[in-house]
């Protein structure tokens, strides 16, 4: 298939871009503007500008995305250290919270269609392969806050252990999928280690109960976002410009644009930030989300390794947070969905305050990568974590002790309930977030950018209108997600963890 390409821009072009000569200065302003420009090219952002082009509302608007690499490149897009970018994520309807459940159950009606080489889930970029949930037994669950009224997140009613979280998710699977006996054949409860060890194959075992849900599965994530990249494209609607994000500008009541660090100003209608664990930087998000890294690792393994370990199931520990995928082409990957790690900086461009009147808050949670920072290693806490991952989960003679061939820490916009973040922001008019991922954003990759796009016509979908829904007053303590899913420590610091192995 053809499709126009949309015009790129580069850094060699003029000094001032504007993609509008009107600005709407009414965030309750029903009219579609007559340009937005988005502030990111990672799952929210690339989605959200997909969506646009087909809803006829806006078949006058003009659409920009910008992003920090070159998005014609496909060895730089989105930038290579993007969350959204990796071998693998897992894509899974298996949430302790129903509304999750049932929006992912959405997507994967999608991610099933691969007829086509041009369907999503063609060409080997969604696998099928099964879900292990697995929980540790527990004491017995903390007492449940009084029920929350207005749609809040199930999950905030109380703090769940993983293996609340794995029970809770059990039960809706089941009954999404009681609708189709074919689906409902596929889900199989585990009642002990040794029932999770058949099943996982490997020699290996984890957790006191589980689950396996053969309706479950994963994704290549960078094909995936190079499909949706295309499918963009096609569109020929979407104008990419490459640059880097310096700070919004604004007005006295309202943000009007971005200014780059080449010192080009683009003006918009509606700028949408969505720059996942950078938005932070941009936005002074009042204690809503923060930047954590995660560790991630990638091991070489033989054909015979291969052959093994290829026919498990996703397997994930929702009291440690430890995960492993099915391997494919001799690399397996290992990674642990936990609390994570803050980089605390002091940032030169402060970003935009909570309001009009307030000061910036210029601490900030930056994102380290080994784009930036080539010798870049994970923590010693965060190997050992992975390493014991691996003797438990696959536990194949040479292959816990072997080198990492790659680590990475891979950087989630966390909110305490690991709820999305996506809302017009309450103080400043014409401005758009979209963030707050929380680790579990990539799965909805066929249906979030439509929900967003909804929410900008201010019609959120029911069951998220309080859940996507911006929140004052949350910075006064610390933010950590409490959603069960968590392993590791809460409140590690990067800096402080890389330290303690040169220390040592």
């Amino acid at each position: 298939m053809t499709s126009s390409l949309p015009q790129h821009s580069s850094s060699s072009t003029t000094t001032t871009t504007t993609t509008t000569t009107t600005t709407n200065n009414n965030n309750n302003n029903t009219n579609p503007p007559s340009s937005i420009l988005i502030v990111g090219s990672g799952l929210f952002g690339l989605s959200t500008a997909y969506a646009l082009t087909r809803r006829h509302e806006f078949i006058n608007t003009s659409i920009t995305v910008i992003d920090r690499s070159d998005p014609s490149s496909q060895s730089t897009f989105p930038s290579p250290d993007a969350a959204s970018i990796d071998t693998s994520r897992i894509v899974r309807a298996d949430y302790a919270d129903h509304a999750y459940a049932a929006l992912c159950d959405e997507a994967q009606l999608i991610w099933r269609q691969q007829d086509k080489p041009t369907d999503l889930g063609a060409q080997g970029r969604y696998h099928e392969t099964g879900l292990l949930v697995v929980g540790d037994a527990t004491s017995a669950a903390p007492v449940a806050d009084p029920p929350v009224e207005g749609g809040a997140s199930e999950s905030s009613h109380k703090k769940l252990t993983g293996m609340d979280y794995a029970r809770k998710s059990w039960e809706n699977v089941s009954s999404l999928a009681s609708r189709d006996p074919m689906l409902a054949e596929r889900i199989r409860e585990l009642p002990n280690a040794d029932a999770i060890c058949e099943v996982l194959g490997t020699g290996g075992s984890s957790g006191a109960w589980g689950y396996i849900n053969y309706n479950s599965g994963w994704t290549d994530a960078g094909a995936s976002m190079a499909w949706l990249y295309e499918q963009v494209i096609q569109t020929g609607r979407v104008n990419f410009i490459a640059g880097t994000v310096e700070s919004l500008e604004h007005d006295d009541t309202g943000v009007t644009g971005v200014r780059l660090q080449d010192q080009r100003v683009l003006t918009a209608d509606l700028v949408m930030v969505a720059a996942g664990a950078w938005t932070g930087s941009f936005v002074d998000l009042d204690g809503q989300a923060v930047a954590t890294g995660q560790v991630l690792g990638y091991l070489n393994i033989t054909e015979e390794e291969q052959e093994i370990l290829g026919k498990m199931p996703v397997i994930l520990n929702l009291s440690s947070g430890l995960f492993i995928i099915p391997p494919t082409n001799r690399v397996l990957k290992v990674a642990r969905h936990a609390y994570g790690y803050t980089n605390p900086r002091t940032v030169h461009f402060p970003p935009l305050p909570v309001s009009p009147t307030a000061t910036s808050n210029c601490l900030v949670s930056i994102p380290r990568t080994s784009l930036h920072d080539p010798d870049l290693v994970i923590p010693a806490e965060g190997e050992a974590d992975l390493r014991a991952a691996l003797r438990e989960m696959t536990p194949l003679p040479g292959l816990v002790d072997r080198p990492f061939t790659k680590t990475r820490l891979c950087w989630y916009s966390d909110t305490r309930t690991a709820d999305f973040l996506i809302d017009y922001h309450p103080h400043w008019k014409n401005l758009f977030v979209a963030t707050g991922d929380s680790g579990h954003a990539f799965k909805f990759l066929p249906v979030i950018g439509d929900k967003i796009v909804d929410c900008i016509q201010r019609n959120c979908p029911p069951e998220f209108k309080e859940k996507w829904a911006w929140k004052e007053g949350e910075g006064a303590n610390a933010l950590f997600t409490e959603d069960g899913s968590r392993g590791g420590k809460p409140g590690l610091i990067l800096e402080e963890e890389l330290l303690k192995a040169l220390s040592v």
